[in-house]
């Protein structure tokens, strides 16, 4: 019980941090902006609010100016439910990346960094 609520005090921690810290969005002009969000098209991003490498994941698509739709796993059992059954394993980061119908499921908050990355360029 207490470690639990020491490790929920320090997810907040991390979360009012990184909030005070926000790096810089990338400036685009409203045609790259465009091509840029149709690139993340069918991203999703299975996360924990407070979790230290779902923050950091949340801080590179804020870098990057784009809008993934965001799934709490820890706000909705249904998410957590799809993460388990389709993703193979409840961990966090995920993203799901849904192209031309095929579904993968991408792990490891570095590896989601570097895919967006080369998405949005």
């Amino acid at each position: 019980m207490l470690v639990k609520a020491l490790r929920n005090g320090l997810g907040m921690i991390i979360v009012f941090v990184s909030w005070l810290t926000l790096p810089k969005q990338i400036k685009r002009n409203e045609v790259d902006q465009v091509q840029a969000q149709e690139n993340t098209q069918g991203l999703a991003l299975y996360q924990l609010y407070a979790c230290p490498f779902c923050v950091k994941t949340r801080r590179a698509i804020h870098r990057l100016n784009i809008t993934l739709e965001i799934r709490d796993i820890g706000k909705q059992p249904s998410y957590r439910q799809e993460l388990e059954q389709q993703g193979g394993r409840i961990k966090v980061p995920c993203l799901r990346i849904e192209e031309q119908g095929e579904v993968r499921w991408m792990y490891e908050s570095d590896d989601i960094i570097s895919y967006l990355d080369q998405q949005v360029g």
